[in-house]
């Protein structure tokens, strides 16, 4: 938002003594150390990794952390605002990245999410070094177990990237992949840059390779154009990969964005209807999966206590599953073994076994 708006969020919001973009945070500091009276306006890109010091970072969970690689896309989905709000993909270098892992493995963290806009591309901006051996890399690192990564563009999701996930043993067998639709017409629409034949052939490599994976997805409906034809398109898309979970939404236009000038054609109660069969039918799919493990145990990363019972436990499992269990010990920051008596469509309901 403030880089898309600028000085007209000063004009409009009174209120607001500065506007930062995404690529200024560092300059915070000396910002609230000037005087306030001061209307400042900080969005300017730079095509370098310039960002504060991991010293300077804090992560919400003790146990779990996010590491940024990279920022910015050169997609330029016809929906998308990230190229406009984020920039161009710009890469932290490998030095940085690993030496921030090793210092939160130190810590005692025990799983690592790896976070970019589009982590595929990720180049070394020293020696080009990619996604893949970046993964090797990371992997040989000693303490943490689990290895995780978002956001995966499925055009640019390689098969070698598949091979790591399997030959890398810290590297969960979880993926989300977003397909956003399961219509190749829709998909050209969106300039998505492949087919629907293509997601599911990289599905097939997954499934094929790991047997366990456990996917998720981003849905859109009711893009421009989208006929109840493509609709259905994306519903048989669901039935047929079951993914253990997806994001779904109505689509709505964004500034600057190529589909913005186009006609916004289906009908907002279409566009309801839409997400709320496709959420029920996704419901359903989750159920299916969930009662599967009924009766199975599974490794778990105990997160905090229950939201819903103060007495019991959270966590998730290597396929990023909610599972809610009880303990008779302090497991917090722990991997337990969980068995599974019961479930619901969105999580996983047990009894801890360590």
């Amino acid at each position: 938002m403030a880089q898309l708006y600028r000085a007209e969020l000063l004009k409009s919001k009174p209120i607001i003594d500065f506007v930062v973009g995404p690529d200024n945070y560092r300059q915070i500091p000396q910002i609230l150390a000037q005087d306030k009276k001061e209307k400042i306006v900080s969005t300017t890109w730079s095509s370098d990794w310039n960002k504060p010091s991991e010293s300077h970072v804090i992560h919400k969970s003790r146990h779990s952390a996010f590491v940024t690689i990279m920022e910015g896309c050169n997609n330029f989905c016809s929906y998308c605002i990230v190229p406009f709000t984020r920039g161009r993909e710009k890469f932290r270098p490998k030095t940085l990245i690993l030496d921030e892992i090793k210092a939160l493995s130190d810590l005692n963290y025990k799983e690592i999410i790896l976070l970019g806009q589009n982590v595929n591309s990720y180049k070394d901006p020293d020696n080009h070094f990619g996604f893949v051996e970046l993964l090797y890399e990371i992997n040989r690192i000693s303490g943490f177990e689990w290895l995780r990564f978002i956001t995966s563009h499925p055009r640019n999701f390689t098969e070698e990237t598949a091979f790591a996930m399997k030959e890398n043993k810290k590297i969960c067998h979880s993926l989300h992949l977003p397909v956003q639709t399961g219509s190749t017409a829709t998909l050209i629409r969106m300039k998505r840059r492949y087919t629907r034949e293509e997601y599911m052939e990289k599905v097939m490599i997954l499934r094929n390779l790991m047997p366990d994976i456990s996917l998720s997805t981003d849905i859109i409906v009711g893009y421009p154009g989208e006929t109840d034809e493509e609709y259905q398109e994306t519903l048989n898309l669901l039935k047929e990969v079951h993914y253990t979970n997806i994001f779904s939404f109505r689509y709505s236009p964004r500034p600057r964005t190529s589909s913005a000038l186009e006609e916004d054609s289906v009908a907002l109660d279409v566009k309801k209807k839409r997400l709320i069969d496709l959420q029920a039918l996704q419901k359903d799919i989750q159920l299916e999966i969930n009662r599967s493990f009924i009766g199975k145990t599974v490794k778990t990363l105990c997160l905090g206590h229950s939201k819903k019972d103060s007495t019991g436990y959270t966590g998730r499992n290597e396929g990023y599953q909610v599972v809610n269990f009880v303990s008779d010990k302090n497991v917090i920051g722990q991997f337990v073994i969980v068995k599974i008596t019961g479930c619901g469509s969105y999580s996983l309901h047990g009894h801890s076994l360590t």
